[in-house]
């Protein structure tokens, strides 16, 4: 059997959808509900994603992570999650480098974090979306200023 999104149906097939999808706000809160019913869990870390070309980064996944716990729920693959990587969570849900950054890697908590720890930082993505300064630095990380002082010294 095939997993495809619902978009994917769409293109096949007249769908009905008998509820709504869920918001971005409604998946990251059952995310983080889902870390938080084994909040002792140890869960695998990302190793320097911040370092990671972006091709690199997209593709990466950790065995046993906070994205791990989602994939493996029915209800977020029903909502379209396709697969535990880092760049499919960012789709998903709809996060900057910098919010699953902030989740996910190992800079924070080492090689290992707790569920507990995960479901805050998830949380905390939530009231981020809408923030100057979140905004901001994430258009800093996106100036193409590194990139010219890099050849500058060629």
């Amino acid at each position: 059997m095939k997993h495809q999104t619902l978009e994917e149906l769409h293109q096949v097939a007249e769908v009905d959808a008998l509820f709504p999808a869920m918001t971005r706000r409604q998946r990251l809160e059952h995310w983080a509900m889902l870390l938080e019913r084994n909040p002792e869990r140890c869960l695998a870390a990302f190793p320097g994603t911040e370092y990671m070309t972006l091709d690199v980064r997209d593709k990466a996944y950790s065995l046993g992570s906070a994205l791990s716990i989602a994939f493996a729920d029915p209800t977020l693959c029903a909502e379209g999650l396709k697969n535990d990587t880092y760049g499919e969570a960012k789709r998903f849900f709809e996060l900057t480098d910098w919010q699953l950054h902030a989740i996910v890697c190992h800079c924070h908590v080492g090689g290992t974090m707790k569920a507990e720890w995960a479901a805050v930082r998830v949380r905390s993505a939530i009231g981020i979306e809408g923030k100057l300064f979140s905004k901001l630095r994430e258009a800093i990380a996106h100036w193409p200023v590194l990139r010219i002082f890099a050849h500058a010294g060629e």
